[in-house]
């Protein structure tokens, strides 16, 4: 791999990669329409030629593609609760955005796609862990978009012979992760214990997640582009679970002082229980979790803690 295209790289999943990619010797082009993404997350890699613009534009996506090995597609409208608020936004990005990138892939001759779905795409989960097998039933419009996507990339890969492969994110975390009333919860419960603000908790906080440090998520997308001859869908995550209550907790820890928790009704399209199979990802191109929750959590605390004194 020579160069790269990272779609969202402003974002924070795509920052991390950009970071990872350029350390590592390629040449990283970043394509965002700073809509979700930061510019101050390209501070952070000014080796790499920015250009701003949306993938659901063909003409952009296209100069951003030309001359690039392999693409990794973030860009995304992200999250249950923003694609029930607005479902076409939400499909425009996702799926017309998604066939964008695969038609500039297919007419640059590009070796890979890797794209980054969701484990939104199997619904309520049956018989945690789940394996990449389990019914695909989104119930919300991100699901839906997410799993529309994946099957695209495969499509376009079993049509026109270019490597393609779909990750499966779980629950993502860690650095450059900003508070979104959309987001994951990590971000949300830090940035308000930070703040002195309450914490509320959706459902009643027995409800498990498996999440997965952003570290290992970089991993996974670079082992899966390098990894010849591989495809399909794959689960990306920890392989472990852990309650809302139990992460409130912890995250008090680490902040430190008094937090004032309160418990709302639970939210739509949310699952109960997350917990993913990744030894078909371990096996296929080497993918190994290595980031466990404490320590993940004490490295995202720090550095939201800065973050907000940042922008105070």
């Amino acid at each position: 791999m020579r160069s790269a295209l990272v779609t969202g790289g402003a974002g924070f999943i795509g920052s991390n990669l950009a970071e990872a990619l350029i350390a590592g010797g390629v040449e990283v082009r970043v394509l965002d329409d700073l809509s979700s993404g930061y510019a101050i997350n390209l501070e952070q890699i000014p080796e790499a030629d920015f250009v701003e613009g949306s993938v659901t534009d063909a003409a952009i996506v296209g100069e951003a593609v030309r001359g690039c090995d392999v693409v990794f597609h973030l860009a995304a409208s992200v999250g249950n609760k923003r694609s029930i608020d607005d479902p076409l936004a939400d499909a425009t990005t996702n799926v017309l955005g998604t066939l964008n990138v695969l038609e500039a892939a297919r007419v640059h001759d590009v070796d890979k796609v890797v794209y980054a779905s969701s484990a939104g795409v199997f619904g309520e989960l049956e018989t945690p862990p789940i394996a990449e097998d389990h019914p695909l039933e989104p119930d919300s419009p991100y699901g839906v978009s997410k799993l529309a996507g994946e099957k695209a990339v495969l499509a376009y890969a079993k049509l026109y012979g270019m490597g393609g492969i779909a990750l499966r994110y779980f629950n993502v975390y860690g650095p450059n992760q900003r508070f979104d009333q959309y987001g994951n919860a990590i971000p949300i419960f830090v940035f308000q214990m930070l703040r002195g603000e309450p914490v509320t908790v959706f459902g009643d906080g027995e409800q498990t997640r498996d999440f997965v440090n952003v570290a290992d998520v970089v991993q996974a997308n670079i082992k899966a582009a390098l990894t010849r001859g591989v495809g399909g869908a794959f689960n990306i995550a920890s392989g472990t679970r852990i309650s809302i209550n139990d992460l409130v907790g912890r995250i008090a820890g680490f902040v430190g002082g008094d937090v004032e928790i309160g418990y709302g009704d639970p939210r739509p399209g949310d699952v109960l229980h997350s917990l993913a199979d990744v030894s078909a990802a371990r096996r296929s191109f080497g993918f190994d979790p290595e980031v466990d929750i404490d320590a993940g959590l004490a490295g995202y605390v720090a550095w939201a803690r800065a973050e907000v004194e940042r922008v105070r």
